[in-house]
């Protein structure tokens, strides 16, 4: 992660503004004073940069919650920020660079809210989750000029590598967005995907509740998919194939497809790796043979005002509140000279959503933009709503 260390932090009156980048306010963690967040804008995305103190030395890098998805964004404003400050830098893998010609005039990178706000299309959809190094969805998007395809990623370098490929190679029927899969799928209208896949997952033997492939991930894939259509799993993991086995054929009513070393036509270079070492590769493919209900998402992230102090959102802090079907937990407080801020995690317990909460007097927002609309984050804002209510 792009990060500079430096001697000694220093803060600068806010709001104010160096080589284009505006930074907006700062925040303190109530309970950790050695944390700090400060606000950036810089074309359009709005994100934090995070100050924490270490021995000797403080470290000045990116929010990972918030961090945006054009990594040159993050160099820029790092080294913005030691400018306007004057920070005596001890150390940095930050580039000095200028931003690539290639990403300068794409568009197929999309915020969240793109798809939110109306997803429309006279194409066939198809999505790929977690698309590493893009060869696959690269080639399919070539391939297939009259399908529109949605590739799901949040490593930057890889979304940049695929970018850049956009770019090069002129594909106007590709878009990539840099969001938790799970999440998205709650969003897109019913019965227009062709197919999903899921190539080579992270395996979270460790963590199974991370887990792309879920009983929920599943019913989302039957409604988003047309009749006909197909949720692809390959994984070279045979712990995966077997749990993700066992959680397709728990439903009552399912197609399943196994093939095992199945060749396809293009592979990453980690499955030509994975072959020279004969290493096996499993197959699983789901076939949607029913036509589902249309989505109908109804409510809004509006708050009522406020009841609640500033000292009393202090107390909040590592608070959970638990509704029928999802949850809300109180991660973090921060203090700022006008108000609190609040990070938090909420919606349903097997894919929350993490975000901020600015609170000031008795108004309430969220930061840097609005929840998911999708059925357990309108009912934890309504809860969240109470809350706050006292």
């Amino acid at each position: 992660m792009p990060h500079l260390h430096i001697t000694e932090f220093k803060e600068i009156q806010t709001p104010a503004e160096m080589d284009g980048v505006t930074f907006n306010f700062m925040s303190t963690n109530a309970n950790a004073q050695d944390e700090k967040l400060i606000a950036v804008t810089l074309e359009g995305d709005d994100f934090f940069l995070l100050v924490k103190d270490e021995e000797n030395k403080c470290l000045l890098k990116s929010d990972k919650l918030t961090r945006p998805a054009s990594i040159y964004s993050v160099h820029k404003a790092l080294l913005a920020y030691a400018k306007i400050a004057d920070l005596q830098v001890k150390s940095s893998n930050v580039p000095v660079q200028e931003k690539n010609v290639h990403l300068e005039e794409i568009t197929a990178l999309k915020k969240i809210e793109y798809f939110a706000n109306g997803f429309l299309s006279d194409k066939e959809v198809r999505v790929e989750v977690g698309f590493g190094s893009g060869r696959h969805l690269l080639h399919q998007a070539a391939d297939n000029p009259e399908i529109l395809f949605i590739g799901i990623e949040i490593h930057r370098p890889s979304i940049e590598q695929v970018l850049k490929q956009v770019s090069i190679q002129g594909l106007d029927n590709l878009l990539v967005l840099d969001y938790d899969a799970r999440l998205f799928m709650e969003l897109i209208p019913s019965n227009i995907v062709g197919k999903v896949y899921v190539h080579f997952p992270v395996p979270w033997d460790k963590k199974p509740h991370r887990r792309v492939i879920s009983t929920s991930f599943i019913q989302e894939a039957n409604r988003v998919l047309k009749v006909g259509g197909q949720l692809e799993l390959r994984t070279d993991s045979e712990n995966y194939y077997a749990y993700s086995y066992e959680t397709f054929i728990n439903f009552n009513k399912t197609t399943l497809h196994i093939n095992k070393n199945k060749d396809i036509a293009i592979t990453s270079k980690y499955e030509d790796r994975w072959k020279k070492m004969e290493k096996n590769i499993y197959d699983i493919t789901m076939i949607n043979e029913e036509e589902s209900e249309e989505l109908t998402l109804e409510g809004d992230f509006n708050f009522s005002d406020v009841k609640l102090s500033n000292e009393e959102l202090k107390k909040l802090h590592k608070q959970t509140n638990k509704f029928d079907g999802g949850f809300i937990h109180f991660e973090r407080v921060y203090t700022m000279d006008d108000g609190v801020m609040v990070r938090i995690s909420m919606g349903s317990f097997d894919r929350p959503e993490h975000l901020y909460l600015i609170l000031r007097g008795t108004k309430a927002e969220y930061f840097p933009s609005l929840p998911l609309k999708s059925k357990s984050n309108l009912k934890a804002h309504k809860f969240l709503d109470e809350v706050l209510n006292g």
